[in-house]
């Protein structure tokens, strides 16, 4: 029997990118569940089946990607999520941010889909799936 896909849950104010995380991914094999809307993302992820990681953009409407990092990282339930940052800014501050408020590594818009897998299987790796 073939093991379970790798559960992702994507966060993101842009559609592009959650078409490339649906499509990109979807085709290597992930389960892959898309949010426009942060806070209706992180209410999936707190009251629904949880994912095996977490992408999430950094700069969002409503609730910024750098607070969505924070209540994940402070919730029992998902504090041991692994959790990717995803942002088009670059620089080494908002790089440090995101790593001190929990995420576990950093991506950068534009990105190629082939080393964000190599990041995702990495951050999953030896994981105790349920």
């Amino acid at each position: 029997m073939p093991p379970e896909p790798i559960k992702i849950v994507a966060i993101d104010d842009d559609q592009t990118i959650l078409d490339i995380y649906e499509v990109g991914l979807g085709v290597m094999g992930y389960d892959v569940k898309t949010f426009l809307n942060p806070v209706k993302g992180r209410d999936y992820i707190l009251s629904d089946t949880l994912p095996d990681i977490i992408l999430v953009d950094i700069m969002l409407p409503d609730i910024d990607g750098m607070t969505l990092i924070k209540e994940f990282r402070s919730n029992p339930k998902t504090s041991n999520i692994p959790i990717i940052a995803v942002s088009g800014l670059s620089d080494a501050k908002t790089l440090k941010t995101a790593l001190a408020a929990g995420a576990l590594n950093y991506v950068v818009k534009p990105f190629n889909i082939d080393d964000l897998a190599a990041k995702i299987n990495t951050a999953c790796a030896g994981r105790k799936r349920v």
